[in-house]
């Protein structure tokens, strides 16, 4: 009798388990991302980290965020295959229901493609000086023809130190200058202007390279941009 009260016990109990069990509910799934980023190092700088501009905005919104960026891009890369793989900023856009797309580029078109010398071709071929023709505006209209607001924002600016792109900073101003112009006559897109974020002799904002951002760089610039997608998206 106490063996068969023992096994009673033991299958009554493996029931109660095993309802337990079967009850139990799965973690909810994580909201699909909707906001998109693309770009290159500027963007992309600390991913390994998990400190990425793209991943301080998400921090901020306390949403997932999409990074599609990738070091040494640029806005135009017409190499057959290269370009495809996200080297040409355009080609890193992924279908989705994009609310924003976060967005910069440029720098390297500039660097390594006129070494920010004779850029006057350069810059008409990346935005022209009326602001309607070139690449970046056709990637700007692409996108906001899918639905999608798009943030454009700025490289950071030499804090008075010897880097390798300081010859760059005329033609970086010019090209940021016709950009913002772009953004203020087009629904929906917005720029966001850096080139008043590092101080004057200032070495903490950039990495030892000074070019790219050092994590504090990349978290400032990540919380202007969701301070400024939070101006002008009350729902966030």
């Amino acid at each position: 009798m106490k063996a068969l009260l023992t096994i009673v016990a033991f299958i009554l109990g493996s029931g109660i388990a095993f309802a337990q069990a079967s009850t139990t509910e799965d973690p909810p799934t994580p909201p699909p991302a909707r906001i998109l980023a693309i770009g290159d190092s500027l963007m992309a700088w600390h991913s390994i980290a998990g400190r990425a501009i793209p991943d301080i905005i998400a921090e901020e919104l306390e949403e997932p965020t999409e990074n599609r960026s990738i070091g040494g891009a640029r806005m135009i890369f017409n190499v057959p295959f290269i370009g495809g793989a996200g080297m040409q900023i355009s080609h890193q856009v992924i279908e989705g229901d994009w609310d924003w797309v976060v967005m910069n580029g440029g720098g390297n078109d500039l660097w390594f493609g006129c070494g920010c010398g004779a850029c006057d071709k350069k810059l008409d071929a990346l935005i022209t000086e009326g602001g309607d023709e070139g690449e970046i505006p056709r990637v700007i209209n692409d996108l906001r023809d899918s639905g999608a607001k798009v943030l454009f924002f700025g490289y950071l600016r030499s804090p008075g130190v010897d880097s390798l792109i300081e010859e760059c900073k005329d033609e970086g101003d010019e090209l940021e200058s016709r950009v913002s112009s772009f953004a203020k006559s087009t629904k929906g897109v917005y720029f966001l202007s850096n080139t008043d974020l590092v101080p004057e002799g200032d070495l903490s904002f950039h990495g030892f390279d000074r070019i790219h951002p050092s994590l504090k760089g990349s978290e400032e610039i990540g919380k202007r941009i969701a301070a400024l997608i939070r101006k002008y998206d009350r729902k966030r």
